[in-house]
């Protein structure tokens, strides 16, 4: 079959999709992504067709920016209405597309060219049901004619990539072209904790309002801990910027699989795919949500009430992080986590969400 992937660049969605586009490729199927020029990298690494858009706005999210130009910034691209005719160039004989949920004019293109398409949700769909679809996006989408409930009520599939115990969506009902797949990411094990107790920090490659400040008030507040800090700042942050403590390194990059085998909990911004890698390896999260609009504080509540973490202001003091740490290292949040953990690794998103989009192409 001939699929095509349409994303953006945009951070946290770009893993499921990836995964996503992994798997079909390796059942045999011709697949196509389109997104951001600057995306072309990583998917041609993962052996996939890459089409940058030709006629979207260019978008930059590691660029720092002010609250209303970049919230209208982000607004645009997921309403330009050239994205939506770029995908259809590409994909008009396409035997189904995917496209991320948040690119209301793709998805709508779509459907108005007659093509077969799924929006996959790379979060909480609670999140884009709720704050975002009645927040300033979700208003602004609807001036412009592109109603969220409605763009997505007319997919072929909804395929929320998360864990719908987690999702606090996941419980109610929802149509039948609607199915939680549990996160799509790659198979993990339980971490094997090293001594003294190893803890990943990494808030985001996405730059917010912020972000450095609290990565140095992070590092001070766990400057005299007996833990191992192993900091990760993606290009959103210069790690010379940081006054760094003895017991910590801080990277630009690495493997957050790898330091995670080792490690015995996470701070992070909240952000769903971290939380999700961080939970399969049963480790506990010190959750920071570093943007109000977008979904870290509800992922942050959804995992602080299963007890598996907890979350803190990114305004709060050193001291406050040093304790916030202390409380996830207890034996219970570890059993909360590992018990989460353990529901994530039973089931492979990728193959379930896999399954479900080729349905929707042989039932076309």
């Amino acid at each position: 079959m001939d699929i095509v992937l349409a994303t953006l660049d945009a951070g946290g969605n770009v893993a499921p999709m990836l995964g996503l586009g992994v798997e079909l490729a390796g059942r045999g199927h011709d697949v196509r992504v389109i997104g951001h020029p600057q995306q072309r990298a990583t998917f041609e690494a993962a052996g996939l067709d890459f089409h940058p858009y030709a006629h979207a706005t260019p978008w930059d999210p590691i660029a720092p920016k002010s609250t209303l130009p970049g919230l209208w910034g982000y607004i645009h691209q997921l309403t330009e209405r050239a994205k939506g005719e770029d995908l259809v160039e590409l994909a008009r004989d396409a035997s189904v597309v995917v496209v991320d949920c948040m690119l209301l004019s793709a998805l709508d293109a779509a459907g108005s060219a007659g093509l077969p398409h799924v929006a996959l949700v790379h979060t909480f769909h609670a999140y884009f049901d709720g704050p975002w679809r009645a927040g300033p996006i979700g208003i602004a989408s609807r001036l412009k004619g592109l109603n969220p409930r409605r763009v997505w009520a007319e997919c072929d599939a909804v395929v929320v990539c998360s864990d719908p115990s987690l999702d606090p969506a996941g419980a109610r009902a929802w149509p039948d072209t609607f199915l939680w797949t549990g996160p799509v990411q790659p198979r993990t094990e339980p971490a094997s904790p090293a001594s003294p107790p190893r803890v990943l920090v990494s808030l985001s490659t996405i730059s917010f309002p912020g972000q450095r400040q609290v990565l140095q008030r992070v590092l001070d507040g766990l400057a005299d801990a007996p833990i191992e800090l192993v900091v990760t700042t993606g290009p959103a942050v210069d790690p010379d910027e940081l006054r760094v403590p003895a017991n910590a390194t801080v990277h630009r990059f690495l493997p957050h699989d790898e330091v995670m085998a080792g490690c015995s909990a996470v701070i992070t911004h909240g952000g769903h795919s971290t939380s999700m890698r961080a939970l399969a390896h049963d480790l506990p999260l010190v959750i920071i949500p570093m943007h109000p609009l977008l979904d870290q504080p509800m992922v942050g509540k959804a995992v602080e009430a299963a007890g598996a973490g907890v979350t803190i202001k990114k305004s709060s003091k050193p001291a406050a992080f040093r304790t916030a740490v202390d409380t996830v290292l207890d034996d219970a949040h570890r059993d909360a986590a590992a018990a989460i953990g353990a529901r994530i690794r039973a089931i492979d998103g990728a193959v379930v969400a896999a399954d479900r989009i080729l349905e929707v192409a042989r039932e076309a």
